[in-house]
């Protein structure tokens, strides 16, 4: 695996990794996002119909918390997820949790890690972690870390050994790595954590970086109690810390804001789950992420995509549902304002839902709980993210990063 950087603007890292995967031959553009799946499928979506999306990820996300209560099966098997799971030809990366659940806290020791499954919770032991990436034969995979440090108020004491506890469950993880048959041509990546105190995101960074690991996984950011500017200073001065030619990847950031404001903090690789949120939420991605071709231009060009929907002011509120999970860059197609709305879900979305259906049917699927709703919302959420990433290279190639980010953030502005 090699990172080759062409540029970077405003902090934003553009580049390609390259030699992916055992045979060396995926790649996978940055900044990027894996692709997101539970139990190594991608919600709503069949392989068949997951594939008439365009430009999705090489690098396809698992979680062990998904996949920990089928060890035994997958053990027997033999041949790990990729095969077992029928998945196309990707390149597989393994994370200890899945971002879009919320695990209970509490249950971290200087041993062990849980996860929690269907069947509840599930205690880890080094040897039974790497047990179970053996069983899964990753092309990359995150160590074990104790990352329960991303709740406000928790103790610096309590933040140090976390620091601590991490970076002796790596060494554990790199001793079983190199035994294991199975790992050996997979590639570990070492977890940052260190909460929100400098000192210790600083030490923890420092000591991962020291260690033979394939790249760095950032861990504890996902808190909606962490204010969005102590995040990035905290993520800019760690990556400081960290080798220029190793990828960094941020678990449990999804929101356009937020993926920009981490990649300006030199932030690679992000998570996917965003999408998934807002299609179980019943909602659709409809924030603008095009810019102007040419500056002059500007003032002179066409509508944008949501004023052409008419949209800009039921972007920027939560449509009077109440849902405080919802977003500013979505729009709530179960309110009876879309009943009679016979428009594509976004004007000039290429995605299969917006060629094919209108706001009225999605919203008829939503309210008589047909599961084609979610098939048709989750198609567009993905294939709009995936384009929201694609614009986000083009605007750091071009140098227009700073009216990209404006255009995107207009959407997520409240009244």
């Amino acid at each position: 695996m090699k990172l080759e950087l062409s540029r970077v603007v405003q902090g934003c890292r553009l580049g390609i990794l390259t030699g992916l995967g055992k045979s060396g031959q995926h790649s996978l553009e940055l900044p990027g996002c894996l692709l997101y799946t539970r139990c190594a499928t991608v919600p709503h979506l069949t392989q068949d119909t997951l594939h008439t999306l365009r430009d999705l990820p090489s690098v396809t996300q698992v979680s062990v918390d998904s996949l920990a209560e089928h060890q035994e099966v997958l053990e027997e098997f033999k041949e790990g997820v990729r095969k077992f799971a029928g998945l196309h030809d990707t390149v597989l990366f393994s994370s200890l949790h899945d971002s879009a659940n919320t695990s209970p806290a509490g249950h971290v020791t200087n041993k062990t890690v849980s996860v929690w499954g269907s069947g509840g919770r599930i205690e880890l032991t080094a040897n039974r972690f790497m047990a179970i990436q053996a069983a899964i034969q990753p092309d990359c995979y995150q160590s074990m870390a104790d990352g329960e440090t991303w709740q406000a108020n928790t103790s610096r004491k309590r933040v140090r050994k976390a620091v601590d506890r991490t970076l002796a469950h790596l060494d554990e993880c790199l001793v079983l790595h190199q035994k294991s048959q199975e790992l050996k041509q997979a590639e570990i990546f070492g977890v940052v954590e260190g909460g929100d105190i400098m000192e210790e995101r600083l030490r923890s960074a420092r000591e991962t970086a020291k260690r033979p690991v394939g790249g760095f996984v950032l861990d504890g950011f996902h808190s909606a109690a962490m204010d969005q500017d102590v995040r990035a200073q905290l993520i800019r001065a760690t990556s400081a810390e960290l080798p220029p030619e190793k990828p960094r990847l941020v678990l449990g950031i999804g929101r356009p804001d937020e993926v920009i404001s981490c990649a300006e903090a030199g932030v690679d690789l992000f998570e996917s789950f965003f999408p998934f949120q807002v299609t179980e939420r019943g909602c659709a991605l409809s924030f603008d992420y095009t810019i102007d071709p040419d500056p002059e231009t500007a003032g002179t060009s066409a509508p944008t995509v949501l004023e052409l929907n008419g949209d800009m002011a039921a972007v920027k509120k939560l449509n009077g549902n109440g849902d405080l999970n919802m977003t500013p860059f979505e729009m709530n197609l179960k309110d009876k304002r879309y009943q009679d709305d016979f428009r594509p879900l976004v004007e000039g979305c290429g995605c299969y839902c917006c060629k094919k259906h209108m706001r009225a049917y999605v919203h008829h699927l939503l309210v008589t709980k047909e599961l084609l709703g979610g098939v048709l919302l989750m198609l567009h959420n993905m294939a709009h993210y995936l384009g929201f990433f694609k614009a986000l290279r083009e605007a750091i190639a071009s140098e227009r990063l700073q009216d990209f980010k404006n255009r995107v953030l207009q959407c997520g502005e409240g009244d």
